[in-house]
Parts: structure tokens; sequence; C-alpha cells
């Protein structure tokens, strides 16, 4: 008898490989990933403007991206205290202007120099209704916690996301051919909306993006919003706010990415090892036993790096050596 309904994640037909430099763009979840291909040493830019939900917002910051942007203080608007940017997450918000272009600035050029370089572009979506300014008609990226007196609401139509999609994707093609672009929709439930509007919004964006991958040979679909919604599909995967996936429901897509999406696999199990050897706490630091220990991760380190010195493992091995007594 089953309980639940499990389902294949078709392998990646052209699987990552640790050489690959990758970017990381969207919603929350985009992060949850993409912490954990940072953590395993993977070269991955994540987010360069902050958590974005909606595809206009997203599309509009990797036309920004293309077009070296660089943002003025005539780009910012003070709340209260604070200075935002409506294209930006509240990470970059600050007191002093100047301070908050440095931080957007210096996070446009690095993902203008990663869209020029990148093997893959991922965008994870994760709502298809967009903010507008009243005053200006300027689609925001976040709200900022200004009154929703000040915003028109839309919910955009698939044929709006496939335009945005479209047109970001043509300039892309254009300047980088040989990035590939994977798709996610983001399993987080945006139920202040309502449970039949957020229903409504990921299917546009499933509808949205599945047109796009059956357009472009370069583009491809992670079920991970499948993989919560319709295998998972039950409350204690979730965060006590019963919207957000939990740990376990995030590890567990984890490892369907990787079964599904990675190359080497025996480099992965192998940093995943020394992960977390680096993450063990002994109960007697200063003991033999656990000196020992150190001294054989210790080597392991430094003969994957030997075999592999593009990798940024020095960080790892630091790890190690400040153990050793």
């Amino acid at each position: 008898m089953n309980f639940r309904l499990t389902f294949p994640v078709t392998p990646f037909s052209s699987p990552l490989q640790y050489a690959d430099r990758l970017l990381l763009m969207g919603s929350c979840f985009a992060e949850e990933i993409g912490e954990r291909l940072q953590g395993h040493y993977f070269d991955a830019l994540v987010n360069p403007h902050g958590i974005l939900y909606n595809p206009i917002s997203i599309t509009q910051s990797i036309h920004s991206y293309l077009d070296n942007k660089v943002y003025s203080q005539e780009d910012l608007f003070q709340q209260g205290d604070l200075w935002h940017s409506w294209d930006h997450h509240s990470r970059f918000s600050g007191l002093d202007p100047q301070t908050v272009l440095a931080g957007i600035n210096a996070q446009q050029e690095a993902a203008a120099k990663r869209l020029e370089e990148a093997d893959w572009l991922m965008i994870t979506l994760g709502a298809a209704h967009t903010y507008t300014l009243q005053e200006t008609g300027k689609v925001v990226g976040n709200c900022h916690k200004v009154p929703a007196s000040a915003f028109y609401k839309k919910m955009l139509t698939a044929q709006d996301i496939i335009s945005a999609l479209d047109n970001a994707m043509h300039r892309l093609f254009f300047r980088n051919r040989k990035v590939k672009i994977l798709f996610t929709i983001s399993p987080v439930r945006y139920v202040r909306d309502g449970v039949v509007e957020n229903n409504l919004s990921k299917a546009i964006l499933l509808q949205a993006v599945h047109h796009m991958v059956n357009k472009f040979d370069r583009l491809f679909y992670f079920p991970a919003y499948e993989l919560v919604v319709d295998d998972l599909r039950d409350y204690r995967f979730y965060k006590e706010d019963l919207v957000h996936p939990n740990e376990m429901a995030i590890d567990y897509v984890w490892q369907h990415f990787i079964n599904a999406g990675l190359a080497d696999k025996t480099l992965f199990n192998q940093i995943s090892d020394l992960n977390r050897a680096a993450a063990h706490r002994p109960f007697n630091p200063e003991g033999k036993q656990h000196q020992q220990f150190v001294k054989t991760y210790l080597n392991k380190v430094e003969q994957l790096i030997k075999e592999h010195p593009s990798l940024p493992l020095q960080s790892l091995s630091d790890r190690f050596t400040s153990q050793l007594l």
C-alpha cells in the first residue's frame, strides 16, 4: 500500500560540472539551493539583486546586467531613515545612500561579468503577480513596507511572462552562446494573497516556463515545486508558518537535484564527507583520538587540492588546521 506519490526526476541532458560558473536568481528558494551549492564549493553567484519573486523584476535585472547599468542616487528613494532601491531586496537598504549604492553596484559588476561567462543561469520564479508604483508606473522588485495604497497589484498572464523571458533570453544568448538556463518554480506558498490566487499564480508560472523550455533546447526545468507539493505533500515538511518548506524538505529537493543534475558525484560525495567531518564537534578537542581524526581529514583535503587545484578548498583546509595542537 502506497501512502505518497513519488515520481522519477529526469536526469539533466547536460549535467553540471564542478568547473561550471553558475548564476542563481529569484525567490528565497533559489538562495536555499544556492547556499548548498556554495557550501559544496561550486562557483555560484546567488541573487545579485537580492530575493526577487516576479518574472518581470527578474528579467529587468538580467537586462541591467547586460546593459552594465550603474545605479545612482536618483535610483534610490528614502523611506523613514533608510534608503532603498525599488529594484533590489531590502538587504541592500541602509542609512547612507552612498553605502547602499556601493553595495548595489559591486553586485551589478559581479553579475554582469558572471552573465558573460556563465555556464548555467538558474531562475526560480516565485509568483506571477507584480506590484507597480502608481506614481511612476514602475514594476518594483520589493515594496519595502511602503503602504499598499502606493501600488497597483496585477496578476500577469502567461503571455506577459513568456514575452518578458523571451526578450531576455534572446539578448542573453546573443552575448553568451554557451549558457544553459534551468527554471524552477518556488514551492513557497504565498497564501497572504489567498490560497486560490496562489494556486492560479503557480499555474501561470508553470504554463509560461514549460512554453519556454519547449521552445529552446538550452532551457531546462527541474521539478522542485512538484517534489514538495505532490511528492512530500504534508505540512510536516513546512516551517511553522506553513508556507516555507523546512530543512527536511529542502534537503529532499537538494538530493534529487544532485542525483539528476550533477556529473561528478564521486567528487561531490568526497566534499560532503569533508564538510561533515569539519562540522564535527568533539567531546575532547585536545584528545589523541580527535587529533588523529583531524590529521586524517586534513590529509584528505590536501590530496583533493592536489587533484582539483581549481576548487577553492583552502578554507576547508584551514578549518582542520585550526584544530591541530
